[in-house]
């Protein structure tokens, strides 16, 4: 039987934009080009939405991450009269996967497990991204859930709580009144900035009132030496900057510190985090949310999703070498202006040595990627809350709280059934770590997996005869684990562009900024989501919230 037979024709054939893939990203992109009125193919060759950000049951992601970790080639495609048609590879994005399992049950379960492949994310209520959801309109298919507590590990290996306000650090009888009255003048001083700053940017006087800001001397140099010229206490200085500003690197070392929080992006984040307080963290769960349809229908401009759909080939122009158009699994040719594809998606290099010269050198960089680093990740599933009569919460382990070379922070979110992630009685538990290779990240994670909970070893009874509920210090027995290595890259070549993998942030701002620049590099001249406007044609109050048959494998 013939193969291409499975395979719809795709109707029309012509398109303003391609885009491989249906990662957040790539998704964002489609939305915004239809709301720009352009006509945008979708193709994925998997059967779920959300390649890389997928949100998958264990025994499906299991999967994934299996297939992912190797290369993969496209059958070697055939040129046509016109064009030449340079076959698509998939380069591993996923590496040293280590999935144990210590009980039956999680995999008894499989299909009621929802876990996302690169992590939930954790949004601040008055976070640039809520605006994007909102101006997109997204917001209608989507839901909120407050994070229940935020926690840092202390210096004695301890989870203690992030204060969500003033009052509530003053509170704290755990800190003397030297330190509470170091703190009120760090508060002030930082208060003073931000009012003045926010004079300055309502038109006001430059003769204002500037004995409120701090120098710019101050806010060029590295938070931690603005906290530690402030005198504050190493417990303080650690949850400011790893459990507010979401500091990434040990700040205290410059060879190990990658990125050094300046001192004006500390006292944003702070205001970020102040300005959030009340209505406080949120957690942004929902998938797919720009394309949870086979094809809708965005302001003037068309936007068609097909699954199952593998793109096998690229169609160069012969005497140009530039962009026209791909080749799909079944043979079908369709074409573009521009393309976007997916970040683990790469042309083989080198070319054969028969195609053309100018095809040779328009494509002899494309491939090689801009690598950023690599984020350790984990997920990990048991039947007790590491903080007992808590359900959702985030919890940060700073640079050396768990061993010496500890460099980079590792970022654990909890999340019980409630939010239909996992069966009812069991949490499931996030880990990620930026790191330079494997050896680091996993030495890492397997810190962070020994500290909160306890191993079974084989052989042995899954669980003692301990009564948990009897004893809050009794960690929370495993029961099954996946960690992985996670490339970080990207690519962009000439009208072909490439979208960024997942990258090491608890929240999308990178993402959504890298999105951002990209669709105003393809479309100059129009705005990103001018309007909320979403249409279906085939009601006019806007398309059913409910994906079709074909939407989703979860």
């Amino acid at each position: 039987m013939d193969d291409s037979l499975s395979y719809p024709p795709i109707d029309p054939t012509n398109f303003d934009l391609i885009i491989v893939g249906t990662g957040l990203p790539e998704s964002v992109l489609a939305a915004a080009a239809s709301a720009a009125g352009k006509t945008v193919l979708h193709l994925d060759p998997n059967s779920f939405y959300g390649s890389h950000f997928s949100s998958l049951p264990l025994s499906d992601l299991t999967s994934f991450l299996h297939s992912q970790s190797s290369s993969h080639h496209s059958p070697p495609p055939s040129s046509s009269a016109d064009y030449i048609a340079v076959d698509l590879c998939s380069r591993p994005m996923y590496s040293d996967l280590d999935i144990s399992s210590h009980s039956p049950e999680p995999l008894q379960h499989s299909r009621t497990f929802n876990l996302d492949l690169a992590g939930p994310r954790v949004l601040f209520c008055a976070d640039s991204a809520v605006d994007l959801m909102l101006k997109s309109g997204a917001s209608h298919y989507m839901e909120f859930k407050s994070v229940d507590a935020n926690f840092v590990c202390d210096g004695d290996g301890k989870l203690s709580s992030v204060p969500d306000s003033r009052s509530a650090i003053f509170s704290d009888t755990t800190l003397g009144l030297a330190v509470k009255t170091r703190l009120g003048i760090f508060f002030k001083l930082v208060d003073g900035h931000l009012k003045a700053a926010v004079v300055g940017s309502d038109g006001g006087e430059e003769s204002c009132d500037e004995s409120g800001r701090i120098s710019d001397e101050d806010l060029e140099s590295p938070f931690v030496d603005f906290l530690n010229k402030l005198r504050l206490p190493p417990k303080i200085k650690s949850t400011i900057l790893y459990a507010i500003a979401m500091a990434d690197y040990d700040q205290d070392n410059m060879e190990v510190c990658k990125d050094f929080l300046k001192t004006k992006d500390g006292i944003n984040r702070l205001a970020l985090y102040h300005s959030s307080v009340g209505r406080f963290l949120f957690l942004f769960m929902v998938k797919h949310l720009f394309c949870n349809h086979d094809h809708y229908y965005f302001k003037n401009g068309l936007h068609l999703s097909v699954l199952r759909m593998p793109v096998n080939a690229l169609l160069m122009d012969k005497d140009s070498g530039s962009y026209k158009g791909v080749k799909v699994a079944s043979g079908q040719e369709l074409f573009s202006h521009q393309i976007i594809l997916g970040p683990s998606f790469i042309v083989p290099s080198p070319l054969l040595k028969s195609s053309p010269d100018i095809l040779q050198a328009k494509l002899k960089d494309f491939g090689l990627q801009d690598f950023r680093g690599k984020v350790a990740r984990g997920i990990c599933i048991t039947k007790s809350s590491l903080k007992p009569d808590v359900s959702t919460f985030l919890a940060v382990y700073p640079p050396k709280s768990l061993y010496p070379e500890q460099v980079a922070s590792i970022r654990v979110l909890q999340i019980g059934s409630s939010l239909a992630v996992c069966p009812s009685g069991m949490y499931v538990l996030y880990l990620s770590t930026l790191c330079d290779d494997a050896i680091q990240g996993k030495k890492s994670l397997h810190a962070a997996v020994n500290a909160i909970f306890s191993v079974p070893i084989s052989g042995t009874p899954e669980n003692s005869n301990t009564d948990e509920s009897e004893n809050a210090e009794v960690k929370p027995t495993l029961l099954w684990s996946a960690l992985y290595i996670q490339e970080m890259a990207t690519c962009s070549f000439d009208s072909i562009f490439s979208t960024p993998m997942p990258d090491g942030n608890l929240n999308y701002n990178d993402l959504l900024d890298a999105t951002k620049k990209l669709f105003h590099m393809m479309f100059p001249h129009h705005e990103f989501f001018p309007e909320t406007a979403f249409t279906d044609p085939e009601d006019d109050g806007g398309f059913d919230q409910s994906p079709s048959d074909d939407s989703l494998n979860s």
